[in-house]
């Protein structure tokens, strides 16, 4: 699947790494990704219980399932766990950040065909591909 079907198939987000702080990418990006209409659940264990964007925030990604993608805002070396439990949880695809790469955690996701996508923004791909104002 390329990264146009992934944007355009996907309905359910687990956003982790989440902020409650406007300077965040990671704020910017969900605040995206909602006003395009997904239903995206932000994942803080640090902010469990609180709302970004009018979202309760989980503590845990398991928390936040059923769900089609996780989106990585974590350093690369802790991306892993998060990918392992994504693979686990049945997610469909993960999208690691700008600057986020983890080889041997993608080749663990990709043998369990969950697609993987690396070093790349959602807003950024979303313009880049001239998608729809919103989806579905």
């Amino acid at each position: 699947m390329d990264i146009k079907d992934l944007l355009l198939t996907t309905k359910r987000i687990a956003l982790v790494g989440a902020s409650n702080r406007p300077d965040r990418a990671s704020h910017e990006v969900m605040k995206f990704l909602l006003d395009r209409g997904y239903d995206v659940t932000p994942v803080n264990p640090a902010l469990a219980g609180q709302e970004i964007h009018g979202r309760k925030v989980v503590g845990q990604l398991a928390e936040a399932g059923p769900l089609d993608l996780v989106d990585v805002f974590r350093r690369s070396e802790d991306a892993g766990g998060v990918m392992d439990e994504a693979v686990a949880l049945g997610a469909r695809a993960v999208w690691l950040q700008l600057g986020v790469v983890n080889e041997p955690a993608a080749e663990h996701a990709r043998a369990h065909d969950v697609e993987v996508v690396m070093d790349r923004c959602p807003v950024i791909e979303w313009r880049r591909l001239g998608l729809p104002a919103r989806i579905g």
